[in-house]
């Protein structure tokens, strides 16, 4: 338990590390942060804010006090995650945070996104404009500087690539070495190469990525190495800041659905938890929607919530393109399930095409996403036409990782080289309109005039 006040806000800031399962407080979590008791999870709570009402936390002082921490020129204030420190775990040291100025992501309007949809407005946070390209960075920060703190000099997590991008870097940063278990194979050599220029021990492991979790979790327990991937509660606490930021962007007003897509499901429980501890702070008056969707060929969660109402996880074996989703056993998956039980939102997958469309369509907004981020726009589709969401509702999008994470995914995709063994021509006819394969030319001019003549006649027709 850690009691900090906060000079700046008078907030009082008691945390505690809380059992999912049975509710037992522990004081110093295991190794591999389950419950002693009965071996689920841990989720961090501020015991103050559940007993307190909105009025004694200072909804208004919070909010212009975040505000002014925009002007800082302190490393914690330029932090889109520490300026919103009040709602994190105490740091009594600021200087003992070990930041990239992670956060501070975009929202951007999606007009030509929003048509294809059939929705009126649409919008999506830009997660992937993070230091190494993904969300992870937001969490990393936080579960990072408390490993630091506790005094380790090892840090480890199992990845299927941006995980342990974000790790490495994090670990380079605050003087600790960092080990990666990444499945054979199933990662993205941009992701790869990240890990490798951050000076990380990278093993790759002849399994999936739960084989490598599972590995890791044995060496956890052997070796004084503290585990970084999203079973570490601090890694969410960081990772819910997002939300916060999405609603300083929006004034302070919930967008009616918020869209996420779900491989080991952290990253859904964090900005859901976020959102409820807002509602219950008086930073926001109503929940948004909040939605998972993944591919249909790692579809854990979607089959959990549609078989058996959430209660009993069906782990798969997953099988997607979209390698950061491809998760068959998900960690925080009764985290995810309570987060759409509390906000009222639903889960949707997705075909291996629809999300090559829609990574496609995503791009001609001028924003470009990963495979995995694109699983939103797919699953919004879907959404508007089962009624779920109207075409008039207030939607943001959550893209998780940059185009620039899966390069040969997208070089694939335009040259029509993505679906080789695709059953039937039919299935991947709707890509056409979204490719654009390199054209080679003699070096003429007349030979460039006459492509761009062709090419502006295909827009006019």
């Amino acid at each position: 338990m850690t009691d900090h006040i906060s000079p700046e806000s008078h907030v009082a800031q008691t945390s505690q590390l809380r059992c999912i399962g049975c509710s037992l407080v522990c004081e110093k979590p295991r190794q591999n942060f389950r419950c002693a008791s009965c071996n689920d999870l841990l989720q961090i709570v501020y015991p103050a804010w559940e007993a307190g009402s909105p009025k004694q936390l200072a909804a208004a002082g919070l909010r212009a006090l975040w505000r002014q921490r925009r002007t800082s020129r302190l490393p914690v204030d330029e932090s889109g995650v520490w300026r919103f420190r009040e709602l994190l775990p105490a740091f009594d040291d600021g200087k003992a945070v070990i930041t990239l100025r992670e956060g501070n992501t975009p929202l951007y309007e999606m007009p030509y996104c929003a048509r294809v949809s059939g929705m009126q407005q649409l919008r999506a946070k830009h997660q992937g404009m993070n230091p190494t390209g993904s969300f992870k960075d937001t969490g990393m920060t936080v579960a990072a500087s408390v490993a630091r703190r506790e005094g380790f000099r090892w840090v480890a997590c199992a990845s299927t690539g941006n995980t342990s991008a974000s790790m490495a870097a994090y670990a380079a940063r605050g003087g600790m070495r960092s080990l990666v278990l990444i499945p054979e194979g199933k990662v993205s050599w941009g992701k790869l190469s990240q890990a490798l220029d951050y000076g990380a021990l990278t093993c790759q492991v002849k399994t999936d990525f739960d084989g490598c979790m599972r590995v890791l979790n044995e060496v956890v327990q052997r070796m004084p190495v503290y585990l970084l991937n999203s079973v570490n509660p601090y890694r969410l606490e960081g990772q819910k800041t997002a939300a916060i930021e999405l609603m300083e962007q929006l004034d302070w007003q919930a967008p009616d659905h918020v869209v996420v897509p779900g491989g080991n499901l952290g990253n859904s429980s964090a900005l859901g938890k976020a959102f409820i501890e807002m509602k219950r702070l008086g930073l926001i008056s109503v929940l948004p929607k909040v939605s998972v969707i993944q591919a249909a060929g790692a579809n854990a969660l979607v089959r959990t919530m549609r078989e058996n109402g959430g209660k009993k996880l069906i782990s798969v074996h997953a099988e997607t393109a979209a390698s950061a989703i491809r998760i068959g056993n998900p960690a925080s998956w009764k985290k995810a399930v309570a987060v759409l039980q509390v906000t009222c939102g639903t889960v949707e997958e997705v075909s291996e095409v629809e999300i090559a469309l829609a990574k496609a369509e995503i791009g001609r907004d001028g924003i470009g996403c990963e495979p995995a981020s694109a699983v939103t726009l797919a699953g919004l589709k879907k959404l508007v036409k089962r009624g779920f969401v109207k075409t008039g509702d207030t939607v943001v999008l959550i893209l998780t990782g940059h185009l620039l994470k899966d390069p040969d995914y997208t070089l694939k995709f335009h040259r029509g080289d993505l679906f080789p063994d695709a059953e039937s021509a039919d299935e991947t006819d709707i890509l056409k309109s979204q490719q654009r394969a390199p054209i080679v030319l003699d070096a003429s001019v007349d030979a460039v005039v006459r492509t761009l003549k062709q090419a502006d006649g295909q827009l006019e027709t």
